[in-house]
């Protein structure tokens, strides 16, 4: 078994990581153009804590080493991610835990991200993956399938951050016009009152 962990500093605040969060795989990124669908399952909110749980089904595109191609017996450019999501308001976190579906009986796959404030303008980004090569033969074939996997989530995880400040920057740009066209329309509700009045 292999371990890749990451952490990262976003200069966004909890509530717009969190929220941009779902929009991580649109347009706006051009660095996951690897996701090619992303299809929710189910989603729920616990009565009593609040917390929004979410299952969604992640399909990816993604090249493999030919190497790699040739020992599991078939193409490996498309794979199926399974991601169980909780937004837990109260205590501001969100944790996304992930495994892959495609080649599970070859390979098992656990990650856990998690997002929670660093403070009021900063969010902590926290990634811990678990890889392990199931399929039998040498210690050194299952190394090299771990080893593969993990410089895999490395140039993911460089991509990712990229991909995912352009999607803030975006979600505070469209939310700060959508702010001040509310405040333009309210300024003109409230001159066409004044004006009502005046003329009355």
């Amino acid at each position: 078994m292999k371990v890749f962990s990451n952490s990262e500093v976003f200069n966004y605040t909890w509530e717009e990581v969190s929220t941009a969060n779902w929009r991580k795989y649109c347009p706006w990124n051009q660095k996951s153009t690897h996701v090619v669908a992303v299809d929710t399952v189910s989603r729920s909110v616990d009565p009593e804590t609040g917390i929004l749980r979410t299952e969604r089904l992640i399909t990816c595109r993604q090249s493999a080493p030919d190497w790699l191609k040739s020992l599991m017996g078939g193409s490996m450019d498309e794979s199926h991610v399974f991601e169980t999501s909780y937004v837990d308001p109260r205590n501001k976190t969100v944790t996304m835990v992930s495994a892959n579906l495609t080649w599970s009986n070859l390979i098992n796959v656990q990650e856990t991200v998690v997002y929670r404030p660093l403070n009021d303008q900063q969010t902590r980004f926290e990634q811990a993956a678990q890889i392990t090569a199931l399929c039998g033969g040498w210690q050194r074939i299952k190394n090299r399938i771990e080893d593969t996997l993990v410089s895999r989530f490395h140039e993911n995880a460089i991509k990712g951050k990229e991909g995912f400040e352009a999607v803030l920057a975006m979600s505070r740009r469209v939310f700060a016009e959508e702010r001040e066209r509310e405040r333009m329309s309210l300024l003109q509700a409230q001159a066409g009152n004044i004006r009502m009045v005046a003329t009355a």
